[in-house]
């Protein structure tokens, strides 16, 4: 694996870097430059040309019943434009395919159409049809154009001579308008009408079939504003046709089903919805045949620009891996005092430093995990084996299983629980998680809630519990770690003290710090023990670990604790003198240790 470390790292960078082209080239071919527009208001943002083509084929839509015959529309406008031009219906069915009719070959539909074509809907800004009937005098100024749907062959020759007559009338009168009024006449929209003597209202009128559509909207939208509740009259507009008008305010219901009547009342007569899809015939596609080449030229450049990069770099960060990989194969195969030799490169240097702090670390570790694991063993082997041996003696008749031996299971599954939950509370502490919520409390108030939670066992021990507390004391900690913290020294001294002693919680409050003493007046600790009893599972007599009930994991839970806090925890002790332990926290903001670990 160390010899094939460089080859591997410049492996994956080349992978990576030809993936990538591959991925650009597959957006660039397939990616979403056709965006869908299925608000007709987002077709206003299609190109000039796009719009004409739109435009044409919505007018198309709208003046016949369906979409046979169109290809020859296509054609012309693929030629005209030099766009890819393909209509297909909202299930995916081809209508129509420009490459297909220019004899090129079609390739696949981008993702999205370019726009919907339903003329059910009043057109975009983008697809709205030509005029057909156009007033027009560039000598007067006049330019106005209006489109009428489905204006017959007589209707037609009727507005023209609508037209013909107009213009007469604005040359006749040329001399008499004002300037202001000619820039109102040449500023209207099509579709609006001119309030001007010469312009008549027949000219906006719509078709006969255009007023039929109308009558059969007012029809089919009656349902529908009488389901909604909406009130309303029958009319009629200046051409004689029948409208409707809301009584009231007009609402988005009301909007609505003159929408959806009019183009229930308009389906038949126009093509389906189809899809528009558009493309540019230059498009470069990097795999076509011609674009193939140049797609493998990039990849081949890419790849050599990335290997020159990596080579160099590979090598340099190989070089301090491959010796410590080497050592760490020797440590593994049981060499403990395996070290790193020293070199003149200062990278090598610094490293090897480094893993040598780390091997020693790693040797005391692993000393103290074997410990650990065979204290552990030892304290679950004594209550599993009383539980099995009690079991046992139940199943083959010789106890009875009487309330009394249910009793001592519970005891020593009790005993089981807390160990289990004090090896959970260190494993969290040696993983820098053991989180702190420090709040203002009364520190009098949390050192009686910790001493009232052991009070019962202090009186089955005929021990004198008490608490001598500064009431004024305020101090900043998570309530709950601290009064576990303060429960396991309250435990701890309940355990070591003989009948008719006493144990003394006092708070004290000084100018940095709040302390809490936990006294009492038991056996005391030596002092070649003294040091090690925050150690894990460590008793000064051995032999009154099952008799006394402790884990020998309370006091280094409750250094923990307190050190979660910012805080020190301390004993002072003399043989036959009792014990005194001093938690002290610090008056400022708790420090989270747990946190800086994490």
């Amino acid at each position: 694996m160390r010899r094939s470390l460089l080859s591997r790292l410049v492996g994956l960078s080349l992978t990576v870097a030809a993936l990538a082209v591959g991925a650009t080239a597959v957006l660039a071919t397939r990616g979403t430059g056709d965006r869908p527009r299925e608000d007709p208001a987002a077709d206003a943002s299609l190109l000039s040309t796009d719009g004409g083509i739109l435009a044409r084929l919505r007018a198309y839509a709208d003046e016949h019943r369906d979409w046979t015959g169109v290809d020859a529309l296509v054609r012309e406008l693929a030629e005209a434009t030099g766009r890819r031009i393909a209509l297909t219906g909202p299930d995916g069915t081809p209508f129509v395919d420009s490459a297909v009719l220019l004899g090129g070959v079609p390739v696949d539909l981008p993702a999205a159409p370019a726009a919907t074509i339903d003329a059910t809907r009043p057109p975009p800004a983008a697809g709205a049809p030509p005029p057909n009937v156009v007033v027009r005098d560039p000598a007067l100024g006049v330019h106005l154009g209006f489109f009428v749907w489905r204006l017959t062959e007589e209707e037609r020759r009727q507005r023209q001579a609508h037209v013909d007559r107009a213009l007469d009338c604005l040359r006749a009168t040329a001399h008499e308008r004002t300037a202001a009024h000619r820039r109102h006449v040449v500023g209207s929209r099509p579709g609006e009408p001119v309030a001007d003597p010469c312009v008549p209202e027949a000219l906006v009128a719509p078709s006969a079939a255009g007023r039929a559509l109308d009558e059969r909207a007012v029809d089919l939208a009656v349902p529908c504003l009488a389901g909604h509740g909406l009130a309303y009259e029958v009319t009629t507009d200046p051409t004689g046709a029948r409208a409707l008008r809301p009584r009231q305010a007009a609402t988005p219901a009301w909007s609505g089903c003159l929408e959806s009547a009019r183009a229930e009342a308009k389906r038949p007569y126009v093509a389906a919805p189809a899809h528009l899809y558009l493309g540019a015939s230059d498009r470069f596609d990097p795999f076509s045949p011609d674009g193939r080449w140049r797609t493998a030229a990039t990849v081949v450049a890419v790849l050599l620009v990335a290997a020159a990069v990596t080579v160099p770099a590979g090598r340099r960060l190989v070089r301090p891996i491959r010796a410590l990989t080497v050592a760490a194969d020797r440590m593994a195969a049981g060499d403990r005092a395996t070290r790193v030799p020293v070199r003149g490169d200062d990278e090598i240097t610094r490293l090897a430093a480094a893993f040598n702090t780390m091997a020693d670390a790693i040797a005391s570790a692993d000393h103290r995990r074997r410990a650990l694991v065979g204290d552990v063993a030892h304290e679950l082997r004594t209550p599993l084996a009383n539980i099995r041996s009690h079991l046992e003696a139940v199943q083959d008749g010789v106890l009875p299983f009487d309330p009394a031996l249910v009793g001592s299971l519970l005891e020593e599954e009790s005993l089981l629980e807390r160990l289990v939950s004090d090896l959970h509370d260190l494993a969290l502490a040696d993983a820098g998680m053991l989180r702190v919520h420090p709040e203002e409390r009364q520190a009098a108030d949390l050192a009686e809630q910790a001493v009232a939670a052991h009070r019962a066992g202090a009186e089955a021990c005929r021990v004198d519990l008490r608490v001598v507390a500064d009431r004024s004391v305020v101090v900043r900690a998570d309530p709950a770690r601290l009064r576990q913290a303060l429960g396991n020294l309250v435990s701890n001294a309940i355990r070591h003290t003989p009948a008719g002693g006493s144990v003394v919680v006092a708070v004290r409050g000084h100018a940095d710090a709040v302390e809490f003493a936990v006294a009492d007046t038991g056996t005391g600790i030596a002092a070649a023990h003294l040091p090690h009893v925050f150690d894990r599972f460590y008793r000064a007599d051995p032999s009154r670990s099952r008799a006394t009930g402790g884990s020998g994991l309370g006091l280094a839970i409750a250094r923990h604790l307190v050190e979660a806090h910012g805080g020190t925890l301390t004993a002072v002790s003399a043989p036959g003198r009792g014990s005194t332990f001093t938690l002290r926290l610090p008056t400022g903001e708790p420090v989270d240790r747990g946190r800086d670990r994490a």
